[in-house]
Formats: C-alpha cells, structure tokens, sequence
C-alpha cells in the first residue's frame, strides 16, 4: 500500500496526527503482512518563563490551540489574552510549547513545586496538592437552554467530523457546538482532556463566545472535563460514555448540565436537566 500525505506538522520531523506501520495479521493460525493506521503520540512540554510546567502526552497536531486551553482552563492564567505568545519547537524527542505569559503568571506557576509528567489519560497535571486539584470554578449562572433535537443533531454528526479517528479508533475527540446542534469546532487527541482544551483554546482564539454553545466529548465525562467546561462558562457537557461521581457532584455544584451515554437518540442528564428542552409527548 502506498504511503498517504497525512498532513505533516511542519518542521516538527513528525509524520503527522497519525501514520502508517506495518504489522502482521493473525487469523487463527494464519499469518499476513498488512499496514495499519495508528495514532501518533508525542511528549509535548508547557514550558512557562523558561521552566517546564509539565509534560503531557499529545498528538502533534492544533497545538497552538492546546496551548491557550491548557493555559485557562488550568488557572494559569486568567485570560485568553493573557498568552501573549505560542511558539512550537522541535525538540531532542518530543515537542517545547514556549508560551509567554505575563511575569506574575510565571512566577506563580514556578512556585506551585516541581515539573511533573503527565500520561496520556492525565487531566490534572502540574499540581501537587489535593486542593490544587479539586478547585471550584466560579458558578454558571446562565440561562442557556438546548432543545434536545439539537443535541441528537450534534451526536449524529460528530463521527464524520473524526477523520483521524476512522483511521486508528485510538483518538479521542471533542466538539463545541452551537445552540442549533451544528459542530463549529472539533478537535482530535490521544488526551480527552487535550482534545478539549483544543477546543477551548481554538474558540477563544477566534473569540468565539464558548458559553454560547454546549460541548461534547467522546469519552466518559471525568472531573477535569467538567471543571473545564465550567472554567470557560459553558453550560452543557454531554459525553458518550458514563460520568464518574466527582463529575457529577461538581456539575451539580456549579450549574453544569452533564449528560452522559449519549448514544444515538438516547441519554442521561445527571445534573440540572432544567436546561434540556423535550418536547410533550
């Protein structure tokens, strides 16, 4: 099979989100050559003032967008605006996200304690104490409302928006979409966390209001899924698979409607379902 354009990252020596490798087939006691399409995953640092925040493993693809979501959503700083620069550079093995933040941000981040790193599955890097952890975002007061036809809308067409996905069946995927049930961004990562810090961080770069739309992750809606969504004040999370307890409690805390097991045309809603709109039967 000949080798396809998978879309580079320039200059980075990455063949690109993901890439082709050979394998061998078993079927019994048969054995074949074949090629497969795998997700590529790549140790990118954060690198705040010079120092390493943190190591996350990323697909190498919507970095600069990683970038300012991370940054936000993890309280680095307070702003979108406040990242005044995102530069991507190659390293020995792996990625450098050079952000520049303001001094003060900097120096916070210095003295929160060591450089960590974090695995793929890691929503809650850099940090070293329990109440660093299970912070509490400011509450969601809004009155964003969704009929329920749009959030089936947005399910059936996230699939075909997860290009990288098809190939692999190893990325993760996450979607803002608007009120109506359109996907306006959809992001792709090995991370479900990074996936939706592309997001995050790809509205806000384009100055897109977030809490003006609902999100959706393909993944179980985790903590740190919730937390984010609240930090950027969306209303609405919904994910294909299961809430864990601490999710729903902090959504119900913080005015999150969490859905869940969206699947198709059926879901829970875990937490003020006042904001999904059915019709009577």
């Amino acid at each position: 099979m000949p080798a396809r354009d998978l879309g580079p990252v320039p200059s980075l020596g990455y063949a690109g989100p993901i890439d082709e490798h050979r394998m061998v087939r078993l079927d019994g006691e048969q054995t074949a050559d074949a090629d497969a399409m795998v997700a590529t995953e790549v140790p990118v640092a954060f690198v705040y003032g010079g120092r390493s925040h943190v190591v996350m493993m990323c697909t190498p693809a919507d970095l600069e967008d990683l970038a300012v979501g991370f940054s936000v959503t993890e309280g680095i700083v307070g702003a979108a605006d406040d990242v005044r620069r995102v530069d991507v550079v190659r390293h020995s093995r792996g990625i450098e996200l050079q952000i520049e933040i303001p001094a003060a941000d900097a120096d916070r981040v210095a003295s929160r304690g060591r450089a960590i790193s974090g695995r793929t599955g890691c929503g809650l890097c850099g940090v070293d104490a329990i109440d660093d952890v299970l912070r509490e975002p400011r509450r969601v007061d809004s009155s964003f409302s969704l009929d329920v036809d749009a959030l089936w809308r947005a399910a059936a067409s996230l699939d075909e928006r997860q290009p990288w996905n098809r190939e692999t069946h190893a990325i993760h995927a996450a979607a803002w979409a608007e009120a109506s049930g359109a996907l306006r961004v959809v992001r792709e990562d090995v991370g479900r966390h990074n996936a939706l810090d592309k997001v995050l961080g790809a509205l806000a770069r384009e100055r897109i209001d977030a809490s003006s739309g609902f999100l959706l992750v393909t993944s179980r809606a985790s903590y740190e899924l919730v937390l984010k969504a609240a930090v950027a004040g969306v209303a609405l999370l919904a994910a294909v698979s299961r809430p864990t307890s601490l999710a729903i409690r902090l959504a119900d805390d913080v005015g999150v409607t969490l859905v869940g097991l969206l699947r198709g045309r059926t879901a829970n809603v875990y937490s003020h379902r006042e904001r999904l709109l059915v019709p009577s039967s």
